[in-house]
């Protein structure tokens, strides 16, 4: 069905309805119009990394788990499976009438909001610090959830539109500013690409404010770039109970009536929350007409006739069955074992059985580590240590002590800490080998009144361990057995001591509900490691921009002034990939985009896959990016010594450069192309022993 078409069959049907009808269904718990045969619906869904809050379904690790596989076409097959089991339980639940929370087919996902800074408690949702890889991913788990049928097999939704990282505490009343050239640079490409490549049907608004107007009222944003300059069609939707900050909080509006009719006349047609119960009083106030209250109706009816809610679709057959079916399961599985980085390896992994493990920390054993936030229900859990014990089975032996407390939050744990300390230490001297497994959960990085967080919580004060998952990672360190640091994040730590004394280092993210077996393959080498940092790992939060600074200097790869702990794009294997040769072989004089072949060799002596990376840059043009910006990358799969020759390419639009007018624009017409597994930094360089293939290119 063409929107043409369904949004021809959602007029006529509003038509029909009265304006208290029409009011009715811009709420994201539409009521039913039984004279009319429209059921109840609700708009409310979640699927960041698999279907949330509905049950039980398939999960994938954290979506910052997930932008570390740089694939685009996993991503791609993951947003279709969690399409999938959407459908499944849409299915099964609409057969029992039952249309609740979390039930529809209209899932709020992905959140393509740039994790500018560290201490941003929600970055762990997004795809990490770069626009260009927030877009591949973007596009892809959209073009996945949306499908390619004859109607959609989900509607997707890109959120928080537009610039929103951040500060959690004051989101609901806080301006973020952002110049004209950030903002095309950085903040918007995702949601762009988003929009015109993968025909997104819904946008959600930010709670904050940007550059002076709320997002969810917004006219710069909503009229005139995202309808305007990039023409959206689907539906805009509020974040929950944003549009009364209106009032409230952002004091741009004085009444509830005022705040409904601001974010309806800029678009917003869809309110989750209660603001647009007022809409009437509104109307009959003069606030607004019922030629856009109608509008608005029509927008979300033609996302109902898109998804074949009314007349059927080829999905209505998806069987309950599919719902974390073993295909899917293994896309889960691939999906943890691609997303997990090696960050040091001194040779001690990867791990042999026949050998006593040490297994210690308070994420070891933890089912909240393994999934972060916005996540669903697995039917079963695989923890670090299960996967261990699992793989270890009887050739060996496997020791636990769970070592600390997360995080301390009572003065009677003190003694508890002291005990917990002294078995950990205890376990670490009986062992071959210390698996140390440390980090963070939902609890103490998310959102602000999120499921697991107290109200004004949610980011980080800094980049530390907290402090008893210091204490105890000095003391097993002390012990002097060779110690594997598994961190369980979703964010970047300092690990500052974990590089200096560890004998290797893991980033596993929140793997997923059954990610530690998929750890537990990696640590005793069935696969090996290929994840890349999709953020910058500074050294801490000495110097770093405020938080509520939303230029770009100073932030990121792109703008870093700083050596950091661990780049961007970093990450290594059990083999050993390079780049031994590469050049421009043709450009496309219609799209500007330029085709490299690169040779790339695998001299190590394990089988691995790895991720080519281009960056580019323009020395030349006063509005390049200070250092380099990535603009292609690809996943590569080689065996013990194997050579490839690969093609992989350049959009024409990576040789554009931004103006300070937030104009792209035609860069000097020389850069050079950095080829390799990492970027071309001197700290790249240092930790892998590897320097990017250069090719300039004089691009006019």
């Amino acid at each position: 069905m063409t929107r043409e078409e369904a949004r021809s069959k959602a007029r006529e049907l509003v038509s029909q309805m009265t304006v208290e009808e029409k009011a009715s269904q811009l709420r994201y718990d539409a009521p039913a119009i039984e004279r009319l045969g429209v059921p109840a619906y609700n708009w409310w869904n979640e699927t960041l990394h698999g279907v949330a809050r509905a049950g039980v379904a398939t999960s994938f690790p954290q979506a910052i788990g997930m932008a570390a596989t740089f694939d685009a076409e996993l991503i791609k097959t993951a947003g279709d499976v969690a399409a999938t089991e959407g459908r499944a339980k849409y299915n099964a639940y609409a057969a029992e009438n039952d249309r609740d929370i979390y039930k529809g087919l209209t899932f709020w996902s992905p959140n393509v909001n740039i994790f500018r800074d560290p201490r941003w408690g929600r970055g762990q949702e997004t795809y990490g610090e770069d626009p260009y890889l927030t877009s591949r991913l973007g596009v892809a788990y959209v073009e996945g959830l949306q499908g390619d049928g004859e109607v959609l097999k989900s509607a997707a939704c890109a959120k928080h539109f537009a610039v929103h990282s951040g500060p959690e505490a004051v989101r609901h009343e806080f301006n973020a500013v952002a110049s004209k050239k950030d903002m095309a640079e950085t903040y918007l490409p995702a949601f762009k690409a988003c929009v015109q490549e993968a025909g997104v049907e819904a946008v959600m608004g930010a709670y904050n404010r940007t550059n002076g107007e709320p997002c969810c009222g917004s006219k710069a944003l909503m009229q005139d770039i995202l309808r305007g300059e990039w023409g959206f069609e689907g539906h805009y939707v509020s974040d929950c109970w944003a549009i009364k900050d209106f009032h409230e909080r952002h004091m741009v509006t004085a009444t509830m009536e005022e705040s409904a009719a601001l974010a309806l006349k800029m678009g917003c047609d869809l309110n989750c929350g209660v603001t647009y119960q007022f809409l009437l009083k509104a109307l009959e106030q003069g606030l607004v007409t019922e030629e856009e209250i109608t509008e608005a109706a029509v927008r979300l009816f033609t996302t109902r006739y898109l998804l074949g809610l009314f007349g059927g679709s080829e999905y209505d057959a998806i069987p309950y069955e599919k719902v974390e079916c073993e295909a899917h399961l293994q896309v889960a599985d691939r999906l943890t074992k691609e997303s997990v980085v090696l960050l040091k390896n001194d040779g001690i992994l990867p791990l042999q059985t026949g050998k006593t493990i040490g297994v210690i920390g308070p994420n070891a054993n933890s089912r909240e580590a393994l999934v972060g936030n916005y996540h669903g229900t697995s039917s079963r859990y695989i923890t670090v240590l299960e996967g261990i014990q699992d793989k270890v089975g009887h050739n060996g032996r496997v020791l636990f002590s769970e070592g600390s407390h997360l995080f301390q939050d009572r003065v009677e744990n003190l003694a508890w800490e002291s005990d917990r300390i002294a078995e950990a230490v205890a376990v670490a001297k009986h062992s071959d080998v210390v698996v140390l497994c440390v980090g963070l959960n939902e609890t103490l990085e998310g959102e602000e009144g999120d499921t697991g967080n107290s109200y004004a919580s949610g980011d980080k004060a800094d980049l530390l361990l907290p402090e008893p998952q210091r204490k105890l990672m000095d003391a097993v360190l002390a012990v002097g057995k060779p110690v594997v640091v598994c961190l369980m994040a979703g964010s970047a730590i300092d690990l500052s001591l974990a590089q200096e004394k560890a004998a290797a280092v893991l980033q596993l993210w929140y793997p997923g509900a059954r990610g530690g077996s998929a750890v537990a393959d990696i640590l005793f080498g069935d696969c090996s490691p290929s994840g890349k940092l999709p953020v910058t790992f500074y050294r801490s939060t000495e110097g770093m921009p405020d938080f509520e600074d939303y230029s770009m200097k100073g932030r990121t790869y792109r703008y870093l002034e700083r050596e950091p702990l661990y780049p961007f794009g970093y990450g290594l294997t059990y083999g050993d990939v390079r780049v031994e040769s590469a050049q421009a072989a043709k450009r496309d004089e219609v799209s500007g985009d330029v085709t490299l072949t690169a040779s790339v060799k695998n001299a190590g002596s394990v089988s691995t896959q790895d991720v080519i990376q281009v960056y580019i840059k323009d020395a030349n043009s006063p509005y390049a990016v200070p250092n380099h910006s990535l603009c292609a990358f690809l996943r590569v799969s080689l065996a013990a010594g194997e050579t490839k020759d690969i093609e992989i390419k350049v959009p024409g639009s990576a040789f554009l450069v931004v103006n300070d007018e937030g104009e792209f624009v035609a860069g000097s017409g020389s850069c050079t192309l950095y080829v390799g597994t990492g970027q071309p930094d001197a700290r790249t360089a240092a930790l892998t022993g590897k320097r990017s293939v250069e090719v300039s290119i004089s691009v006019r």
